[in-house]
């Protein structure tokens, strides 16, 4: 799984649509199309594109393949977000500290250990 792929699957207002669907429990591809409409080609491709982010998975019951969401890419990219979110409050809480005075740096500079 790459962020890349997931953020470009979260892009678009279909996929999204089509997770928001998944929410409330497994669908056969035939149940997502019902609620859109495009074409079968069409769906099928935005279901590609949330499998490549592995943001869904599919399994097969009976003659149908039914599509989950994978909450586990959602835990990782929440997770990347608030960790992303913390740095930038250490340093907003950083500069606070010193500003309009001199202080020490309590992380090292870029480019040194």
């Amino acid at each position: 799984m790459s962020f890349t792929q997931v953020f470009k699957a979260l892009a678009d207002d279909t996929r999204r649509r089509i997770l928001q669907l998944l929410q409330e429990g497994d669908l056969t591809a035939g149940e997502i199309a019902a609620h859109f409409e495009l074409s079968w080609p069409t769906i099928s491709h935005h279901l590609n594109v949330l499998k490549q982010a592995h943001l869904v998975q599919d399994y097969r019951k009976g003659q149908n393949i039914c599509y989950s969401l994978n909450t586990t890419v959602f835990q990782e990219v929440v997770g990347w977000i608030m960790d992303l979110m913390a740095e930038a409050e250490q340093k907003k809480e950083g500069e606070d500290r010193c500003r309009g005075k001199i202080c020490l740096r309590t992380t090292p500079s870029p480019g040194k250990a």
